[in-house]
């Protein structure tokens, strides 16, 4: 593993997002979460503040503190009741000259902007998916499936089931209907890369490493539209959908796939802007990996992919989070 200094007691400003609107089940599992985290940093001699962010109003939350003296580690998605507020976040504290973890505010921005990111992509001739954007419901103007149709600025899978994979001009025309009309913004439409499914998880800034890759197995699945990472199957872990998704760490893969995997996800790493860590979707198909997304704010629970991949690198998960706090001090005055 790449070595970065590994710096000793940083005072830390854990801040993570509590929606006074969630229900209470939720609510109890943020602050959880971000207790393990406190807790595994304070493991490695970091004193720890946390501060939920239950308001929309983050200067407020962060007033109290001075950017001299604090490294802000960023877990926050969100400000309560707004939308599409990942960047803002980020954005605020970038104002408030705080030095975070994560990627800046300008690349969580871009990254929920899924026409602008193929455009980059394409730019910089990293493989994605064929897709046009539809601004309301069509049944012309596409002829390739099968297809999937996604809402053009969502993450988190939020649109995606079962039936956002249509395999003919009448299920398009339904399917970009229901897109624009329940979220308000236009559907993209992609060629549906039916093949193996890879969470690649990078992290560094002027050198960068990636993790031992993260296979999404369908097991069993013949349907072509169950072989898909839903909503559904991301974030009720429980479900029967979720059960049929094997989690493969490390994955295998020849010397040949593994050469090109790196160089098309540190590329796209690269091409967005990422930095600290981001995690990389993609498919295999015929030879070739197509980018699928980007996330340049990945989840980082124990039980997600970029855990799963440090844990295969032999890393705790207090090792995974101290890493990427260290990466931030790095642009710390207080720690150059």
């Amino acid at each position: 593993m790449h070595k970065e200094r590994n710096y000793r007691s940083i005072p830390v400003l854990l801040v993570y997002d509590v929606d006074p609107a969630w229900p209470a089940r939720e609510c109890e599992a943020s602050h959880k979460e971000a207790s393990r985290l406190a807790n595994c940093l304070r493991g490695f001699d970091h004193s720890v503040k946390l501060l939920p962010v239950f308001s929309r109003d983050l200067p407020k939350i962060l007033s109290g503190f001075n950017p001299a003296e604090y490294v802000l580690f960023n877990w926050c998605e969100s400000l309560p009741g707004v939308a599409h507020s990942e960047h803002l976040v980020a954005k605020t504290i970038e104002q408030m000259d705080f030095i975070y973890t994560g990627s800046p505010s300008k690349t969580l921005a871009l990254s929920a902007d899924k026409p602008k990111t193929r455009h980059i992509l394409r730019q910089h001739g990293i493989p994605s998916p064929r897709w046009r954007v539809f601004n309301s419901a069509e049944k012309d103007g596409w002829n390739a499936f099968p297809a999937i149709v996604k809402a053009a600025f969502e993450h988190c899978s939020i649109g995606i089931s079962y039936k956002s994979v249509v395999t003919n001009p009448t299920e398009l025309y339904e399917r970009t209907a229901y897109i624009t009309e329940k979220y308000h913004q236009p559907a993209i439409v992609e060629d549906f890369i039916d093949g193996r499914e890879f969470h690649v998880s990078i992290w560094g800034n002027k050198t960068l490493e990636i993790l031992p890759p993260v296979e999404k197995v369908f097991l069993g699945i013949s349907n072509i539209r169950r072989r898909l990472f839903t909503y559904h199957a991301k974030f009720a872990t429980r479900s029967k959908a979720a059960k049929k998704i094997k989690t493969v760490v490390p994955a295998p893969l020849s010397d040949p796939e593994m050469k090109s995997l790196i160089k098309i996800a540190t590329g796209t790493y690269r091409a967005l802007g990422c930095r600290d860590y981001a995690r990389i979707d993609l498919r295999l198909r015929d030879g070739i990996f197509h980018v699928l997304d980007i996330n340049p704010n990945p989840d980082i629970r124990i039980d997600c992919s970029l855990a799963y991949s440090a844990k295969a690198a032999g890393l705790s998960y207090g090792a995974m989070n101290n890493h990427i706090l260290n990466l931030a001090a790095d642009r710390h005055p207080a720690f150059r």
